[in-house]
């Protein structure tokens, strides 16, 4: 039996046109140094449509050019509050990035594809924060991202 999705939760067409034309700074957490990783390769995607990147993972290494932090709330204190924190971690680690992104005043949270924490999302959404669950920007970018010229 297939339930049917809360777009409030996952979001919707429309919201995610909005965050991949409104939103400038992406803290992208796991990202790392591994260019054979998906993070690699969406942030690098996400930087050459006019995004600013920041990484976040334990390493803290710089990727694209970016200075690298360990933590959302490290990457805040340096840069200031993310348009979106953009998560390619596991579910069962989703919730606790979450809350620091609601308090770092992230505007949107992004889960990857297969990241799934209703729960989690929910925090967010009660804090005012959009939220997307199950999808990747690089995937959403030809069918509802603006044309970078």
């Amino acid at each position: 039996m297939t339930t049917a999705r809360n777009l409030d939760l996952f979001g919707d067409d429309s919201r995610m046109e909005a965050i991949l034309r409104d939103a400038e700074l992406w803290f992208v957490v796991g990202l790392g140094d591994n260019p054979e990783r998906v993070a690699y390769r969406v942030a690098a995607l996400l930087a050459d449509h006019g995004k600013r990147i920041v990484p976040i993972h334990p390493s803290a290494a710089s990727v694209h050019g970016q200075v690298g932090y360990r933590s959302v709330t490290e990457a805040a204190a340096a840069v200031g509050a993310p348009d979106v924190v953009d998560v390619f971690l596991r579910s069962e680690l989703v919730g606790p990035v979450v809350d620091e992104a609601i308090s770092a005043h992230a505007k949107a949270i992004w889960l990857q594809l297969d990241v799934i924490d209703e729960d989690a999302a929910a925090r967010a959404r009660r804090a005012g924060v959009d939220t997307v669950m199950d999808h990747c920007p690089a995937q959403e970018w030809p069918r509802l991202g603006p044309v970078v010229s």
